[in-house]
């Protein structure tokens, strides 16, 4: 599920390219605090043009990935939407998808965990992303997109991986389920009102996904720091569905728990921005 960045730089050799079966994708966006909501959204394009890991294309969560015709951000396309977006950048059956971003890794647990739902395994994030790849003194590059054939790949969807709203009603009562909220205690809370209401969703536990890695270097840290957190905060259960603000952090928390061995796990697509907007209960 991971690939370290040197792990990385040696599967692209000295020259910097990438093996011909490996689609490498910088999948950032910027959030920044905003008056007219939690978070002023910005495309990472920008980013990506003054340099990347070589080898890699741009994946646009905004417009290429998510739903246009919701109102709320980044709602994920149905399965056979998902899978054509891919094909569309040459990612087929037999390709290596990698992935990394430059925030704390959760923009790319979002699209393995898009690739997950519709049953696309061979995904790795990695590990630090851009941070990790800089601090290491490894090659940047500022050549264009690399252009790849349309390729056929056929989604087989996992529906307990993207969780609606109904479901995540029916586990606030029932003991079967962990709900896991990946925002900050301060939203956990009550005492940080970012989406419009203060609190969490009812019976939610808290692990927040930016302290998943370390915050120097954007790695993740040691399987047993990472199940310690999970254990401390009393996740666990048949099955776990974690949120956040809309879907977004909630994949590395989901993502987290994989490689941890818990398999029945959901991540709630519209999270607290959905919740919010249906007037649904909050508690502090």
């Amino acid at each position: 599920m991971l690939i370290s960045t040197a792990e990385l730089a040696e599967a692209l050799g000295p020259d910097g390219t990438a093996p011909a079966d490996y689609r490498i994708f910088d999948c950032s966006v910027f959030l920044r605090p905003s008056d007219a909501g939690p978070f002023e959204v910005t495309s990472g394009r920008g980013a990506f043009d003054e340099g990347h890991i070589p080898g890699s294309g741009f994946l646009d969560q905004i417009g290429e990935l998510s739903n246009q015709d919701s109102d709320l951000r980044f709602m994920a396309l149905s399965p056979d939407e998902l899978a054509a977006a891919f094909g569309r950048r040459g990612v087929g059956p037999d390709t290596t998808v990698v992935l990394y971003d430059r925030s704390f890794n959760m923009w790319a647990t979002r699209v393995w965990w898009l690739l997950r739902s519709i049953g696309f395994d061979n995904a790795l994030v990695v590990d630090g992303g851009w941070k990790a790849w800089t601090s290491d003194g490894s090659a940047v590059s500022t050549d264009p997109d690399p252009s790849y054939p349309e390729v056929a790949l056929e989604a087989n969807p996992r529906p307990e991986t993207i969780v609606g709203t109904a479901e995540v009603q029916a586990a606030t009562t029932d003991d079967s389920v962990c709900l896991v909220n990946a925002l900050s205690p301060q939203i956990h809370d009550g005492s940080d009102a970012s989406y419009g209401r203060p609190g969490r969703i009812p019976s939610s536990r808290n692990v927040f996904a930016v302290l998943l890695v370390d915050q120097e270097t954007h790695r993740y840290r040691p399987l047993d720091e990472l199940r310690q957190m999970f254990d401390e905060a009393g996740v666990g259960g048949d099955r776990i569905v974690t949120w956040c603000g809309g879907g977004i952090a909630a994949t590395s928390d989901a993502f987290t728990l994989l490689r941890l061995g818990h398999e029945n796990l959901g991540v709630y697509d519209g999270s607290l921005s959905e919740w919010v907007a249906a007037d649904l209960p909050l508690e502090v």
